[in-house]
Order: C-alpha cells, then structure tokens, then sequence
C-alpha cells in the first residue's frame, strides 16, 4: 500500500482506543491490515479510561467504512494512518472526547490537535478528569516485562 495514498476499508476490529483493523480490497481478494491511529496514544487497556476510549473509537468506527491515508509503519508492523470515520478525524474525535493524548514527537504534523487536547483537559473531559492522569508511555514504562 502506497504511502499517503488514501484507501477506503471496513472496519473489522478494534483492538483498543488508538488501533483497529481493517479489511481492504474486494472479495475474493481481501487484506486485514492493523492500523494505528496517527499522532494520538490512547490509555492502555488495563490503564483509566483505556476501555472507554477503545468503546468510543469502536463507537466512531466498528463496521463502518474507514478513509485511511497510510504514513508509515510502526515498530510493531501496524500501518500508522490518518484516519476518519464517517468523514469524522478519529484523532481530533479521541483527542477532543479526553479519551487519547496527543504523541507530542508528532504533534507537529498535526497541529490541529493540541488545542483539542488544551480544550479537553481545560474541561476535566475524560482522562482529565484524574487528579494526575498518567501517560500511556508512562504507564508501559512502569509496567514493562
């Protein structure tokens, strides 16, 4: 799959609140490809607030179609992209719903979303709602194996 080139999938799975999977291409010849929310990290799953933000973006996305504009490849193998839902931004919509962080390494190809987050923790939405909420950078560094 090309970089930056935008693609229209369905939405299979949704593995927490900045990864889903989707499946792309026509019958017969169908992909499943696991995609990463570009630019946000969303609580773990273990972590506060992480089965809510994977609810909400399941809510946003699950069986629905996706526009994905791929960027890159995580370390993990996912395809990082830009993605909407129902012509909705899911970063901005998680950002803004208190329910992910922005990365800040990338924060700046995506300048859009720091406001969100300002906006989001100025209202005690979701994860700000926590006296001192703990990135999930964070939270894997200190739960690490």
């Amino acid at each position: 799959m090309p970089l930056a080139a935008t693609l229209f999938c369905l939405v299979v799975a949704i593995s927490d609140g900045d990864t889903l999977t989707v499946r792309c291409g026509s019958p017969g010849a169908y992909e499943q490809v696991k995609v990463r929310v570009a630019a946000i990290d969303a609580p773990e799953s273990r972590q506060a607030f992480g089965q809510k933000s994977r609810q909400n973006l399941a809510r946003l996305c699950f069986k629905q179609r996706a526009a994905l504009q791929w960027l890159d490849e995580d370390s993990y193998g996912r395809k990082v992209a830009n993605v909407r839902c129902n012509g909705t931004d899911v970063a901005a919509a998680q950002v803004r719903a208190g329910l992910a962080w922005v990365y800040t390494h990338y924060a700046h190809d995506h300048p859009h979303l720091v406001p969100l987050q300002q906006q989001a923790r100025a209202s005690g939405s979701g994860l700000w709602s926590q006296k001192r909420p703990l990135a999930p950078w964070d939270y894997r560094r200190r739960h690490a194996r």
